[in-house]
C-alpha cells in the first residue's frame, strides 16, 4: 500500500466520529446499513423451521433483534462459523440453507432514524471492496443470494438471474448499488487509505498518545467535517482513538486526514497480504502470488501449450482456479501442495459435485495425476501431493521435496497461492497483540482476531471491535453477523446511557 509522507499541523480540534468503520466491503456496508437505524423484526407472517428459535422469536417480538439478548437467541444453534452471533444471523436471514431449503427471511426491516448512529466508512475504492479486483469471468463459491445484504433481493438487482452462483463482477455490481440503494452513500469516503490507528490517553487535554506520540494529527480534513459528540464507548471509559492517512483525489494528490473516533471497527479483510513460502528465490522475478498474473501472460501471449509448464502451489480454490485458467489455455501444468489427495481439511470434500463440478473436476485430476504423467486423460497436468518448494533458481528452475526425494523442473512461471492474511500495518504491532494467539501474526485461519463473542468487541481492546475475515467469517454469508453484533452492542449502550448521540443525519463528510 502506498502511504505518504505526512507533516503534522496544529490543530485544536480535530473532528470526532462516534464509530469509524475502516474496510468498504460486504462487513462495512452491512454494518453501515444497520447503525444508520435500520432494525430487523420478527416477521410474524413467516413462521421459521426450527421451532426452539421461533418459540424465543415470539417471546420478544415487539423488539428488534439488536435489542434482544443474543447468547440467549444463539443458545443451541450450530453452523459453519465459529461465531454464534453469525450462526443466528444467518439461520434469520437463510432458514436451513445448509440443509437445501431457500426459506425466505423470517426477518422485516424498520428503520428508526432516532437509532442512528454517526459513522464513517472508510474504504480504498467504491463500495464493494476486495469484490473489484477479482476475475470477472470465475463463480463464487457462495451462492448468489448467500452473498445479498439485508432489505436488498440479490435477484431483483441481477435481472432475476435464476443461476445459483454469481460472477465478482455481478457481485461488486450489486454491492456499489446496494449503497446508493439504501442512501449510505453519505457515510462512505471512497480511495481513502489508513496509515495509522492509535488509542489516546485518556485524561486531560494536551496529553498524547499510548505509544508517546505527542501529535495531534495532520490537519487536512478536507471531506472530514463536524463537531465532537457525547461518547459512547463505554468499554474504554471515554478514550478515543486517532485515525490518520489520507484520500487519494483524481488527479492523484494525497490529502492528508486526521479525525478522532469513539469506537473503531476493522472490517478490512484479509486480502491484502498474500501467504509466502518462504523458499529460496520466492522473490526472483518469474514466481507471483497473484492469479490476476496467470490470466495476464495467457492474454499477453507469453504462455502457450509450448511453453515450459506452470509451477502452481496451493490446494486451495485458487490454485484450482489457477490450474483451470492454465488448462483451458492448453498450458502445461505442475501442481505442488503439501496434503495428501485423501486429506478431509480438503476444500473440495466439503463442496457438493452438482454445484461445484469444475472444482471436482480439478480434485480428480490431483488425485488421477499424482506424479504421473503417462496417463492420458490430462496429458498437460501432474500434480504432486505432500511436496513442498525447496528453491526457485535464476535459471527458472525450481526444486521440489517429497518423501525421501528431490525434484528439479524447468518453469515458465510460478504461482504461489497458498492464500492470504490481513495487513493490519496501521495498529500498534501489526495487531498481533489482538490475535488469539499474540505471539504469532494475525492470521484468519490460523490466529483470527479474539473478540466477545456477542459483541465483536476486541477483548484486548475496549472500543475497537472486529468482523468478518478478522474474525474467522470468510464467507459473506457469516460476516453478516458481525454487523448486528456490532449495531446491538452500540445501540444498548446508547439507550443504557439514556439518550442518542444525535438525532441528525451525518454531518460528518
Amino acid at each position: 500500500m502506498p502511504l505518504l509522507e505526512e507533516t503534522t499541523l496544529p490543530q485544536d480540534h480535530p473532528p470526532t466520529v462516534p464509530v469509524v468503520i475502516i474496510g468498504n466491503g460486504p462487513s462495512g456496508i452491512c454494518l453501515s446499513y444497520l447503525l444508520s437505524g435500520h432494525k430487523p423484526y420478527l416477521d410474524t407472517a413467516t413462521v421459521h423451521p426450527n421451532p426452539i428459535i421461533y418459540r424465543k422469536l415470539q417471546e420478544t417480538k415487539h423488539l428488534s433483534i439488536t435489542e434482544q439478548d443474543l447468547e440467549y437467541l444463539s443458545e443451541g444453534l450450530e453452523g459453519r462459523s465459529r461465531n454464534p452471533v453469525a450462526v443466528l444471523f444467518d439461520t434469520l436471514l437463510h432458514p436451513n440453507a445448509d440443509f437445501g431449503y431457500e426459506f425466505p427471511p423470517v426477518l422485516q426491516w424498520r428503520r428508526d432514524k432516532q437509532q442512528h448512529i454517526p459513522h464513517l466508512v472508510l474504504g480504498r475504492a467504491t463500495p464493494g471492496g476486495a469484490w473489484h479486483a477479482m476475475e470477472g469471468s470465475m463463480l463464487t463459491i457462495s451462492l448468489g443470494i448467500w452473498m445479498e445484504l439485508p432489505g436488498v433481493n440479490y435477484r431483483d438487482l441481477t435481472n432475476g438471474k435464476r443461476s445459483d452462483r454469481a460472477t465478482p463482477e455481478e457481485i461488486s455490481s450489486y454491492y456499489r448499488n446496494y449503497v446508493k440503494l439504501k442512501g449510505l452513500q453519505k457515510n462512505f469516503v471512497d480511495n481513502t487509505y489508513v496509515t495509522s490507528v492509535q488509542k489516546l490517553c485518556r485524561g486531560h487535554e494536551g496529553e498524547g498518545l499510548e505509544n508517546g506520540h505527542t501529535d495531534q494529527g495532520d490537519g487536512g480534513n478536507e471531506g472530514f467535517e463536524g463537531n465532537g459528540v457525547e461518547c459512547l464507548n463505554n468499554g474504554g471509559g471515554g478514550a478515543l482513538w486517532e485515525v490518520r492517512g489520507y484520500q487519494q483525489l483524481q488527479n492523484d494528490t494525497h490529502v492528508p486526514f486526521s479525525l478522532f473516533a469513539e469506537n473503531v471497527v476493522l472490517a478490512s479483510g484479509a486480502s491484502d497480504s498474500p501467504v509466502r513460502l518462504g523458499a529460496e528465490g520466492e522473490d526472483l522475478p518469474f514466481v507471483f502470488h497473484s492469479i490476476s498474473d496467470l490470466g495476464l501472460a495467457v492474454s499477453r501471449r507469453k504462455l502457450d501449450m509450448n511453453s515450459d509448464p506452470v509451477l502452481i502451489v496451493g490446494a486451495g480454490l485458487s490454485a484450482a482456479d489457477a490450474v483451470l485458467c492454465a488448462c483451458n489455455s492448453n498450458i502445461r501444468v505442475l501442481h505442488v501442495f503439501r496434503k495428501s489427495v485423501d486429506d478431509p481439511e480438503l476444500i473440495f470434500k466439503q463442496l457438493p459435485k452438482t454445484l461445484y463440478p469444475e472444482y471436482h473436476k480439478v480434485y480428480n485430476m490431483m488425485c488421477n495425476m499424482a506424479g504421473n504423467t503417462s496417463v492420458s486423460l490430462f496429458p498437460d497436468y501432474t500434480s504432486f501431493p505432500e511436496h513442498c518448494v525447496v528453491s526457485f533458481q535464476s535459471d527458472m528452475k525450481c526444486l521440489l521435496q517429497g518423501n525421501n526425494s528431490l525434484k528439479a523442473f524447468k518453469i515458465s512461471m510460478a504461482l504461489v497461492l497458498t492464500g492470504t492474511n490481513p495487513n493490519l500495518f496501521f495498529l500498534k504491532g501489526q495487531g498481533q497483540y489482538l490475535g488469539q494467539d499474540p505471539t504469532k501474526p494475525i492470521s484468519c485461519t490460523q490466529n483470527p482476531i479474539d473478540i466477545h463473542p456477542y459483541t465483536f468487541e476486541c477483548t484486548k481492546e475496549p472500543g475497537l471491535f472486529a468482523m468478518g475475515p478478522l474474525v474467522g467469517d470468510n464467507f459473506v454469508r457469516f460476516l453478516k453477523g458481525g454487523a448486528l453484533g456490532i449495531a446491538s452492542c452500540l445501540l444498548k449502550r446508547l439507550k443504557k446511557k439514556g439518550k442518542l448521540i444525535s438525532n441528525e443525519e451525518n454531518n460528518f463528510i
